[in-house]
């Protein structure tokens, strides 16, 4: 588990000629990142008297940004496995047509998995944008930064999923499956470039 170890030998794998950890399992890393700023934002208004009207808020947006930290941390760790998966069909056999068939429903199978992951990643980040205009907007005014550093890593992290999405489906032959999760992508980058802007406002006006 990559999360479990220290943060330079996921740094050192990602650098290294090593096809995996790869550009989904650095996004899943940022969007958890991104995560983890909202909760200290949150973590930084809990008690505060002058926040004391909020304070049930604050407690919800940290519940829901450790429940992300938490998953976008899986699917880190999810990604390498499913990049794994498809370099492994594509390794298949095929000097027969048997073996050309199974290696070619092998690879489509596959495909599904290691496009599945990166949505995943892109769809919790736009949460975490989401949660990043809350810690805005009612959050500890000392760390209205943190929420701002939140919403550009979640935006950039729902980009990068995105492109893990597009190099898999590309290569699909269920094109149904590809078209529906290809503009549900669209979808989430649209909201999450909206909401990037909106918080950065936010952000630099209580900056002053």
């Amino acid at each position: 588990m990559y999360v479990e170890k220290p943060m330079v030998a996921f740094l050192d794998k990602l650098a290294s000629r090593s096809p995996e950890p790869g550009g989904g399992a650095a996004s899943a890393l940022v969007g958890a990142v991104g995560a983890a700023l909202v909760s200290m934002v949150a973590n930084l208004t809990l008690g505060k008297e002058k926040y004391a009207d909020v304070q049930d808020r604050i407690e919800e947006l940290l519940k829901n940004s450790e429940t992300l930290r938490s998953e976008l941390q899986d699917l880190l760790q999810k990604d390498t496995e499913v990049y794994a998966e498809v370099s492994a069909a594509y390794k298949l056999p095929r000097e027969t047509e048997e073996q050309k068939k199974e290696r070619a429903a092998k690879i489509q199978e596959a495909l599904k998995s290691a496009t599945e992951v990166p949505f995943q990643i892109a769809e919790k980040c736009l949460e975490v944008a989401r949660l990043s205009r809350i810690a805005a907007e009612i959050g500890n005014v000392g760390a209205v930064s943190d929420a701002g550093v939140a919403v550009l890593l979640a935006e950039a992290a729902a980009q990068s999923a995105a492109l893990n999405v597009r190099i898999n489906v590309v290569s699909m032959e269920d094109r149904e499956y590809a078209e529906d999760r290809w503009s549900r992508v669209q979808n989430i980058l649209k909201e999450a470039s909206e909401l990037r802007d909106i918080v950065l406002r936010l952000t630099y006006e209580k900056l002053g």
